[in-house]
Parts: structure tokens; C-alpha cells; sequence
């Protein structure tokens, strides 16, 4: 899994969120048996603020999230129903999924709130943007019931207990 990283906030660990990175979104990769190695994300690590300004920029609410993700492309989904998932091309450069930016200050408080593993939180949000960037969605109660099965199930594969 190539992970471009960009780290704004001083209390992310640039190699550990890189790390985390590999590992969450490569088992959401792998998950549907597409070779983590032949995928691309920009990841940025970035405190509340960066995000929230992001957040009213492309949602229009003004105020921090735990995650966002901009998937590089626009990949129709029938409701209920899995996305067409890409398919890189095996001699060419690896395919661009898209962009995700994480909040520090929001993770942290998060999983503290909810009395996990600061790391099994952030793996939760990358698994979860990463299903974003492949044109999973949960707007709708059928697509938020796939979205969370999948979610355990990949992160069962880490070694995480079901977040929900």
C-alpha cells in the first residue's frame, strides 16, 4: 500500500500514522482481494481546526470530524449494493484511490470517550475511509448495515473488537 503522508499536526508520530495507514487500509484492500500493493492514498494527519475548515469547505458544517475522504473518482452505488471496486492495471503505476484527512484531537478524545485503544480507533476511521475511497457509503440504513459488517469483519482481521 503506498501511503502519500502528509503530517500538520505535531501529535501525530509521522512513521506510526504511516504504519497504521499500511495496515488499516491495506486490510480493507485485501479484504476484497485487491493486492493492497497496486493502490494509492494521500493521507493527511491534521488537528481539529485543518479539519473543520475542510469539513464546512466540502460538507458545509463548520466543525471538526474524526475523518474525511475524497474518493478519486465518482463511483456510482445502487443502494444496498457493492460498488463496482477497481481494477489496477498489473504493469502500471498503482491506482490512486483518493484522499483522506484524520483529526488528531478528535481520535484522541473519541477513544477515550469510548474507552478504546487509541489505535484500534484510528484503524476504525482509516478501514471506514478507505470503504469511502472505494464507493462504499452509509447514507441510507441499508448501506450503513454493509458498510459496519464490513468494517468489523476487517477489523476482526487486525485483531479488533467490533467497534459497534
Amino acid at each position: 500500500m503506498v501511503v502519500d503522508l502528509l503530517v500538520e499536526e505535531s501529535g501525530w508520530d509521522e512513521d506510526h500514522l504511516g504504519d497504521l495507514a499500511g495496515t488499516a487500509c491495506g486490510a480493507a484492500l485485501a479484504a476484497f482481494d485487491l493486492d493492497p500493493d497496486r493502490f494509492e492514498i494521500s493521507l493527511l494527519g491534521c488537528d481539529d481546526t485543518r479539519i473543520a475548515t475542510l469539513n464546512a469547505d466540502f460538507r458545509g458544517k463548520p466543525t471538526p470530524t474524526n475523518v474525511l475522504s475524497w474518493p478519486a473518482s465518482d463511483i456510482p452505488l445502487p443502494p444496498g449494493q457493492m460498488p463496482d471496486l477497481p481494477v489496477p492495471d498489473p504493469h502500471g503505476p498503482p491506482v490512486e484511490l483518493g484522499d483522506i484527512a484524520i483529526a488528531h484531537e478528535t481520535c484522541v478524545a473519541e477513544a477515550a470517550e469510548q474507552a478504546k485503544p487509541f489505535d484500534d480507533h484510528v484503524c476504525h476511521l482509516l478501514v471506514h475511509a478507505t470503504l469511502h475511497l472505494l464507493g462504499f457509503d452509509h447514507i441510507n440504513d441499508g448501506d450503513a448495515a454493509l458498510m459496519e459488517k464490513l468494517e468489523t469483519r476487517i477489523l476482526e482481521t487486525l485483531g479488533i473488537p467490533d467497534p459497534y
